[in-house]
């Protein structure tokens, strides 16, 4: 494989990737795993990984960025993340009980539906709605809700950005960008914890594609960050449903490839 082909495989996948988390806090592993497996031939394990450390940094900077624009809720975003780490173990051990098979596809659908979701039936609720809710309420809806996301990602292995942005706007009524926010700094903590646990088992992966697709994602979480915290309510709803259909639509056509 040249070093051109490796440099334009790792900058789509990054943009992609980027792209997905900055607006819509999607999991970069999502986007990347399946081009670094098809188009470089990645063992499947060492591309989760790669994708995973890239998913920190690019979770982190766009955390950052909703944080600034007032657009993250740090106290119960800590809560879900205890309750989505815990009930992650409980659904990891369910799926050891039925075959790999039965739900391989469902978190790339379910981008793909969000993401028409978003276009068709934009997410306007207001900070002021949000805020007619007790913090008590708040609170159990973070522990159930965590729980519901964390037995699910333990057991199809992935879809944890798309679940959270799900229940987030459409269940516990967050308006969008606070949603992504607190989405995304959920995820730069699942992602870590993943990451490490990769790169422990299975070793340093090839650093070339690892660094290019950590840098490519970060960058273009930066620009979809900045650009989503500026945007009107439905310009935003519009981009990041596009950007979950175009996604969606590309992950699909890939793991028909590989």
């Amino acid at each position: 494989m040249t070093l051109l082909a490796t440099v334009l495989v790792t900058f789509f996948a990054g943009m992609g990737a980027g792209l997905g988390t900055g607006f819509a806090g999607m999991s970069a592993a999502a986007v990347i795993s399946p081009m670094l497996i098809t188009f470089l031939n990645m063992d499947p394990y060492m591309a989760v990984g790669i994708a995973l450390s890239s998913d920190v940094l690019a979770s982190a900077v766009s955390a950052y960025t909703y944080y600034k624009n007032k657009n993250l809720d740090i106290k119960n975003g800590l809560i879900m993340m205890a309750s989505v780490l815990i009930f992650t173990v409980l659904g990891s051990y369910m799926a050891s009980l039925v075959p790999s098979q039965t739900m391989g596809g469902f978190s790339v659908f379910m981008t793909f539906l969000l993401g028409i979701k978003f276009i068709v039936r934009p997410v306007m609720t207001t900070k002021e709605n949000m805020g007619q809710i007790s913090g008590h309420r708040r609170v159990v809806q973070s522990i159930f809700c965590g729980g519901i996301i964390g037995i699910i990602c333990g057991f199809i292995g992935a879809g944890g950005g798309m679940m959270m942005l799900l229940i987030l706007t459409s269940v516990m009524g967050y308006e969008l960008k606070t949603a992504v926010g607190t989405s995304v700094f959920i995820m730069t903590f699942t992602a870590l914890t993943g990451a490490v646990s990769h790169f422990a088992i299975g070793g340093i992966p090839n650093v070339l594609v690892w660094v290019l697709c950590v840098v490519f994602t970060l960058l273009w979480a930066r620009i979809a960050a900045v650009f989503a915290n500026k945007a009107q309510p439905k310009t935003l709803n519009r981009a990041t449903g596009v950007v979950l259909v175009v996604l969606g639509a590309v992950i699909m056509l890939f793991q028909l490839l590989s």
